[in-house]
């Protein structure tokens, strides 16, 4: 009975072991909070590096499958097939429907791909999903805007700014839409 005892206990404890080391790695969100509090405040080269720093934790699903199919996506979109990207990362969706940034990254597919209704469904889901997300929320300003409603484009905009006061591009495209609505000449 004792050695029964003490082989199940090496066995538990070598389980218990084995899922801690392996565990997902998940977003780290306290880290998210802390890290959008000084994108805030940062100067422009420390925000750009702030960013980067957010979307890696937003790019963690908790499996390393999924984080896989959304390399290979986004990998597939640098090098110019958003056709190969938006598979990749439809099938990380399939597996993991509530993982933010394949919806982020499957809408830029879609959006390079002509494809501007599916674009917004998933920039839809990945808001719901992640309301933070200052690039989700960029592209819905820049789709906006070529709809030409530039009111709710400025809205996004201004949104972006509040969370990443230093994104490249956002402070431009807010004075743009706000001459544009008060009829100024571009």
């Amino acid at each position: 009975m004792m050695l029964r005892t003490s082989h199940f206990k090496c066995t538990v404890t070598a389980l218990l072991l084995s899922w801690g080391i392996s565990a997902p790695v998940l977003a780290d969100q306290a880290r998210i909070d802390d890290l959008l509090g000084q994108l805030k405040e940062a100067e422009p080269g420390m925000a750009e590096r702030i960013a980067t720093e957010i979307q890696s934790e937003w790019s963690k699903s908790g499996s390393p499958a999924m984080d896989l199919l959304l390399r290979r996506g986004q990998d597939a979109l640098e090098s110019g097939d958003p056709g190969l990207a938006a598979e990749h990362l439809t099938a990380a969706i399939d597996h993991a429907p509530n993982f933010a940034e394949a919806y982020s990254a499957r809408a830029n597919a879609y959006y390079r791909l002509g494809l501007v209704g599916p674009a917004i469904e998933d920039l839809r889901v990945a808001l719901l999903l992640n309301p933070q997300n200052f690039y989700a929320l960029r592209g819905f300003g820049v789709v906006l805007e070529e709809m030409g409603r530039t009111e709710d484009a400025l809205a996004i905009f201004r949104q972006v700014h509040d969370i990443y006061p230093s994104e490249p591009g956002t402070a431009e495209a807010i004075d743009r839409l706000e001459r544009m609505l008060e009829g100024q000449a571009l």
